[in-house]
């Protein structure tokens, strides 16, 4: 017992079952009790508005013609074959003797004026009875009314009726819980076994979403859930093994600089040079953590907080400013086109340093003597801006995978960088519900960042 209690405490399955179970059992009292009072009710209504109609005109006979004119009236209704089995109908004396009528025996008092229910002696047998008495002269008394035999068998069929029908109905509520209950829990049980498969390693398990119930909806939420959460994985495998890439070769300098200083003591230039190089290895390496920290507190979302309505042609005019000395320095042009101001929401410093990251890699790829075009731009649905180089662009097939992280296309390899560019501002757009696109533009990379419209 204390087993089922603490299973009907833990199940949500359980418990809707039972409350199911007592909804439907409600639900059919309430509606045996509506059934019973709207027939055996209307039957009593009907029996006592026949006895006062009765009761009222024999009593009005009675002023009218006296005695005599009452045990005629009586003996007329009593024998005009309507109701004649079930009218009880005379007249008593003082003491409840009857001096007309076909009243038998009966148990109990009569309230002048009032219906009571009681029973009388009819023939051999014991009848319930619904009777009324009304005063007359000298204490006598008439009394008025109905042998409820026949009622009381419609009653008893519709009772048995009744609790048939309301057993029946409970054992099919009672079926159906069960039913219910067992089909929840077949749909649940699949949910916890996929979990369980997934807690222990295999993250390529997916709920099957048969249908397009609730439970159906839910599998599928779960499932983008899990791509996401395996994409995750994916990557945070992949940039484990790049940075552990990465990171081999510059410690590998740094440390045989190091070691090449400590044998150049009788050399105080040498070992300052080695120094100056390990010193430059280093910081090498601490941007390529600041890139992987702006990655995370990017994709973290903290900084949703500081969002507002800013303009982005003004942060693509101030970027090009900024980098137009870099750009001096290539023998480049450095053009901005579009409009004079356009808003999107999001964060200044974040979009300032997704764009420049765009135009340091269109300055970084290409041709020396070129251009360099931001552009912005919007319609009904989206604001635009754009980085466009005129180098050589990136094979077709490298397109796809520009955007992972330490991704670098072979021309690229010679180039300083780590491959981080492009991964930094993938997650900017996607913490400002924007979408980063690129495609050749023939010649050169053109990059956009695309902004729902305000």
């Amino acid at each position: 017992m204390a087993r089922l209690r603490l299973s009907l405490r833990g199940s949500i399955v359980a418990r809707l079952a039972i409350g199911y179970g007592l909804l439907v059992a409600l639900s059919v009292a309430a509606l045996s009790t509506i059934f019973y009072v709207g027939t055996v009710g209307v039957l009593e209504r009907s029996i006592d508005n026949k006895i006062r109609a009765n009761a009222l005109r024999l009593a009005d006979a009675w002023h009218a013609e006296g005695d005599a004119g009452l045990q005629r009236q009586v003996d007329l209704q009593l024998h005009d074959r309507i109701d004649s089995d079930t009218e009880l109908i005379g007249m008593i004396d003082a003491a409840g003797h009857s001096l007309a009528g076909n009243l038998g025996a009966w148990r109990g008092t009569l309230p002048p004026g009032q219906l009571v229910f009681g029973t009388m002696e009819r023939g051999k047998a014991t009848v319930s009875v619904r009777l009324m008495a009304v005063p007359l002269a000298g204490g006598r008394r008439l009394v008025v009314g109905h042998d409820l035999s026949e009622l009381d068998a419609i009653s008893d069929v519709i009772e048995r009726a009744l609790l048939i029908s309301s057993s029946v109905s409970l054992l099919l509520a009672f079926a159906g819980a069960l039913l219910f209950r067992r089909l929840i829990e077949a749909r649940i049980g699949h949910i916890r076994r996929t979990a369980a498969r997934i807690a222990a390693g295999e993250l390529s398990s997916r709920i099957a979403v048969p249908g397009n119930d609730e439970f159906a909806r839910l599998g599928t939420d779960i499932n983008q859930m899990l791509d996401r959460i395996e994409s995750l994985m994916e990557g945070v495998r992949h940039v484990s093994n790049s940075i552990a890439h990465d990171l081999r070769t510059p410690l590998g300098r740094v440390r045989s600089r190091l070691e090449r200083a400590l044998g150049a003591t009788a050399d105080p230039q040498a070992l300052v040079g080695d120094a100056r190089l390990a010193i430059e290895e280093i910081d090498s390496l601490i941007g390529l953590f600041d890139k992987l920290l702006q990655i995370a507190a990017a994709e973290s979302g903290v900084r949703t907080r500081s969002f507002g309505l800013l303009d982005i042609a003004a942060i693509a005019r101030d970027m090009a400013d900024l980098y137009e000395a870099a750009a001096d320095e290539q023998d480049m042009m450095l053009r901005y086109t579009g409009a004079e101001a356009l808003n999107v929401r999001g964060d200044r410093d974040l979009l300032a340093t997704a764009l420049a990251s765009l135009i340091d890699n269109a300055i970084k790829y290409a041709k020396i003597g070129s251009c360099v075009d931001i552009g912005v731009a919007a319609d009904r649905e989206y604001t635009v801006v754009s980085v466009r180089d005129y180098g050589p662009g990136v094979p077709e097939a490298d397109i796809g995978r520009l955007c992972e992280r330490f991704y670098r296309v072979d021309q690229s390899r010679g180039l300083p960088g780590n491959g981080l560019g492009l991964s930094i501002v993938t997650a900017i757009a996607q913490l400002h519900g924007a979408r980063l696109q690129l495609r050749n533009a023939r010649p050169g990379l053109e990059v956009s960042l695309v902004f729902r419209s305000e």
